[in-house]
């Protein structure tokens, strides 16, 4: 998949065939579905996926924007992983927030990527107080040489597919829930970072993995696997927090692999959450941490053996 970041890039990208736009936190069920349905409106030729850095709600609330369901290297590689060609990131800024519709439908769609079909979702609004909508763009489309196609909402027992809805099951530690709506685990995929080695002190050795400040994740700690060290991905329990017990500040990710050694520094991983054990706590000293770190192992493997037969 290439990537391409900015306006200034236009000129870089493939021209023609299938175009979609929208934020894809998390790339749900809903969103593979759209991709499925733009690839096969151009006979699974060119598919490009349009998006925003930072995302129109991170500009316009700032910290009051809702979580993000995924980091934008998990968006990368399951948009990759989904057969999508190129994937073009506008950063939202404030000269981008002003642009009228018209100058969006002809610089970033006609003359920029020059599609064939576009692809919304029936919600879409763009342009200056989001004065554009489908109408506009179907208009325009007419002009400007792209078919306009809008998708319906995605249901799961009666109930819309949305990363609001996998927000609050990530929110709630509902992992299961999660899930299902995005149809596959929710995951962490950061680069392996040098901690402290704290871990390694209490008997735990942890890949230290920096995660973004707004993920959508309840902290605490869960039963995880690990992608990224082999074919298959391994056994591992993880702590997602600040670390109270250790005045941590920054949110980190800490990964300990059963039964596994070797160096992992500087490797990127995609950690699966699959089940929340419990929420983080403040433990009285180092040696009443270790207690519980024994306890959340032996339930973690527990989990595990229940869970993969």
């Amino acid at each position: 998949m290439r990537l391409i970041r900015g306006r200034h890039n236009l000129h870089r990208t493939l021209k023609g065939g299938a175009v979609t736009i929208g934020n894809f936190d998390g790339l749900h069920r809903g969103h593979q579905a759209m991709l499925e349905r733009a690839r096969k409106a151009v006979n699974q030729r060119l598919l490009t996926v349009v998006s925003f850095e930072p995302r129109p709600l991170d500009f316009f609330l700032a910290d009051k924007a809702p979580l993000r369901v995924a980091g934008f290297r998990d968006k990368c590689e399951r948009l990759a992983q989904a057969g999508v060609d190129q994937f073009v990131v506008l950063r939202f800024d404030s000269a981008l927030a002003a642009m009228a519709p018209d100058r969006f439908e002809r610089e970033i769609l006609a003359q920029g990527l020059a599609p064939e079909y576009v692809l919304i979702g029936d919600d879409f609004r763009y342009g200056h107080k989001r004065a554009g909508d489908a109408d506009s763009l179907a208009r325009a489309g007419g002009q400007l040489g792209f078919r306009l196609d809008c998708m319906p909402t995605v249901a799961e027992q009666g109930l819309r597919i949305s990363s609001t809805r996998i927000r609050e099951c990530l929110e709630a530690g509902d992992l299961k829930g999660a899930a299902t709506l995005l149809g596959y685990p929710p995951a962490v995929t950061a680069r392996v970072r040098h901690g402290r080695r704290l871990g390694r002190s209490l008997g735990y050795p942890t890949a230290n993995l920096a995660v973004h400040e707004q993920l959508a994740a309840r902290d605490g700690v869960y039963v995880v696997t690990v992608s990224g060290l082999g074919d298959q991905a391994l056994p591992a329990i993880a702590s997602l927090g600040r670390r109270p017990t250790v005045e941590g500040r920054r949110r980190l990710l800490e990964v300990h692999l059963f039964d596994w050694a070797g160096d992992l520094y500087g490797r990127h991983l995609r950690v699966n959450l699959l089940h929340h054990l419990r929420d983080e706590e403040r433990f009285q000293d180092l040696d009443a941490l270790r207690v519980q770190m024994d306890e959340d192992s032996r339930q973690a493997r527990a989990w595990l053996a229940e869970n993969s037969r």
